[in-house]
C-alpha cells in the first residue's frame, strides 16, 4: 500500500478497533449504518439544492435575473450527477486496489471537503466568473464523491433479507433521502428567518456545508465498523459484494443495468418534483416566505418517512413491481393536476407537498436495489452501483433545471408533462420487462 494511502485508512484501523472483541455486526446495525450513511450523503445533497435556490443565484449570478439564475444554478446542480458514474470508475479501481475501507474514507472526505469548500468560495462580486468556475468544480467533486461513497450495504441487506421480507429491508436505504430533507429544510428555515437577509447572503448560509462535513465524518465510522467486520469481509471473499471491473460489468450486465436505470424513473423523476422543484417556484414567482415553505417541507419529508415504511409492508404483500407499477399509474395521475396547486395559495402549496410525498415514499421505497440479486455474484456489487448512478442522472438529475424552464415559459401543466413522461417509462419498463418483475417480486 502506497504512503499516499496509509492516513486514509486510519479510521478504518480505528473501526476494526472497536470491533476487535469479535462482536457480531447485527442485521439491525447494519440496517442503522446504512440510514446513518444514505442520511449525511442526502443532507449534503439538500444543502447544495437548497442553496441553489436561495443563495447561488444572487452570490454567483448577480448579473442575470433570478430566474435565468435560477436556472443556472439547476444546470451546476446536474453536474454531480453527471460525475457520479465517472466517481465510480475511478472508486472501483481503488476499492479492487486498496480495499474498500481506503475507498470509503476517500470518497467521503472528498465529499465532506468539496461541500465544505463552497462553504469558503467568495461570490461573483469579489472573483468574477472565476467563482462560478470553482463553484462547478466542487459541485462535480460532490459527484465523483457520491460515486465512491457506494459501499454496498444496501445490497447486503438485499442479499441477507429474509424471505417474505425483501420489500420491507429494499425500503430501509431509502429513509435517508427525507431524514436528509428534514434536516436541511429545518437548518435553513432557522438560518432565514433568525438572519437579516444580508447576513444571510453573506455569511448565514455558509454554516450548513461545515455542518456538512462534520456528518460525514460520523456517517464515515459508522460504515467503517461494518465493512471491515468478518462478515462483511467473508461476502467479500465469496464474490458476493466483490467489485468487479466496471467494463466488463457493462459487457456482461447491460440489459439489467438499463431495466435498473428507467423502472424507477417515476420516483426520482417525483423525487425533485416535489422537493427542490417546488422551493424554486415558490420562491421565484410567489410571495411565500421561504422559511415558511421551509416548515412545510420538513412536514411534508416526515410524510414520506411514513410512506416508505408503509411501502415496505405492501411490497411484501403484494409484490415490489406491483407497488412500482401502482404507485407510477398514481405519480401519472398525480402529474395531472397537481403542479397548478402550487399557483393555488398557501392551503395549496400544503396540499401539493403532502400528497407529493405521500406518494413519493410508497414508489422511493421500492425503487433502488430492485435487481441487486437479479447480477450474476461476480458482478453484483459493481452493477448495483452503476445501475443507482444511472437512475439518478436519467431520473434525476436535470429534473429541476427541466421543470423550471418548461413551467416558467409554458406554465405549471408543463411541468406535469415532465413528470408524466417519467412515469409513463416506468410503466412501459414494467410491462415490458418480465424479466424484471419475476426478479423483483
Amino acid at each position: 500500500m502506497s504512503a499516499d494511502i496509509v492516513p486514509t485508512v486510519q479510521a478504518e484501523n480505528d473501526a476494526r478497533l472497536h470491533d476487535a472483541d469479535g462482536h457480531r455486526i447485527a442485521p439491525g446495525e447494519i440496517a442503522i449504518g446504512v440510514i446513518i450513511g444514505r442520511t449525511s450523503e442526502f443532507f449534503d445533497f439538500f444543502v447544495y439544492a437548497i442553496a441553489s435556490v436561495l443563495v447561488f443565484p444572487k452570490v454567483f449570478f448577480p448579473f442575470v435575473d433570478p430566474l435565468t439564475g435560477t436556472l443556472y444554478s439547476f444546470g451546476l446542480f446536474a453536474l454531480a450527477f453527471l460525475a457520479r458514474p465517472v466517481g465510480t470508475m475511478i472508486f472501483t479501481a481503488i476499492d479492487r486496489a486498496y480495499g474498500r475501507g481506503a475507498k470509503l474514507t476517500i470518497a467521503l472526505f472528498l465529499l465532506g471537503g468539496s461541500t465544505a469548500a463552497i462553504a469558503f468560495l467568495p461570490g461573483y462580486e469579489s472573483i468574477g466568473i472565476a467563482a462560478v468556475l470553482l463553484l462547478a468544480l466542487f459541485r462535480m467533486g460532490q459527484g465523483v464523491a457520491l460515486g465512491g461513497s457506494w459501499d454496498g450495504l444496501a445490497s447486503l441487506l438485499a442479499i441477507n433479507a429474509p424471505e417474505g421480507k425483501r420489500g420491507w429491508y429494499a425500503m430501509i436505504p431509502q429513509l435517508g433521502a427525507p431524514l436528509g430533507l428534514i434536516v436541511a429544510s429545518l437548518l435553513f428555515m432557522f438560518l432565514v428567518s433568525a438572519l437579516s437577509a444580508e447576513d444571510f447572503l453573506g455569511w448565514g448560509w455558509r454554516y450548513p456545508f461545515f455542518v456538512a462535513f462534520a456528518i460525514n465524518v460520523v456517517a464515515l465510522f459508522a460504515r467503517l465498523r461494518i465493512v471491515v467486520t468478518p462478515e462483511y469481509a467473508r461476502l467479500f471473499e465469496d464474490r458476493s459484494l466483490e467489485p468487479a471491473s466496471v467494463m466488463q460489468t457493462i459487457r456482461s450486465e447491460w440489459r439489467l443495468i438499463a431495466i435498473g436505470a428507467f423502472a424507477p424513473l417515476a420516483s426520482f423523476a417525483m423525487f425533485h418534483m416535489v422537493t427542490v422543484y417546488p422551493l424554486s417556484w415558490v420562491f421565484l414567482f410567489t410571495e411565500e416566505s421561504p422559511s415558511r415553505f421551509l416548515a412545510i417541507e420538513a412536514m411534508a419529508a416526515a410524510l414520506g418517512v411514513v410512506a416508505i415504511i408503509v411501502s415496505g409492508y405492501l411490497a411484501d404483500r403484494f409484490g415490489r413491481r406491483t407497488v412500482l407499477g401502482v404507485t407510477a399509474a398514481a405519480i401519472a395521475a398525480f402529474s395531472g393536476f397537481a403542479p397548478q396547486l402550487l399557483d393555488a395559495g398557501e392551503a395549496g402549496e400544503a396540499a401539493f407537498m403532502f400528497i407529493g410525498f405521500v406518494l413519493l415514499g410508497l414508489a422511493f421505497g421500492q425503487s433502488s436495489g430492485a435487481l441487486s440479486s437479479s447480477f450474476s455474484r461476480r458482478h453484483r456489487y459493481t452493477g448495483s452501483a452503476l445501475t443507482s448512478d444511472l437512475a439518478w442522472l436519467f431520473g434525476a438529475g436535470f429534473a429541476p433545471l427541466v421543470a423550471l424552464w418548461l413551467s416558467s415559459q409554458y406554465g405549471l401543466l408543463a411541468a406535469g408533462g415532465y413528470l408524466l413522461s417519467g412515469a409513463i417509462v416506468t410503466l412501459l419498463a414494467l410491462w415490458l420487462n418480465a424479466e424484471l418483475g419475476r426478479s423483483i417480486d
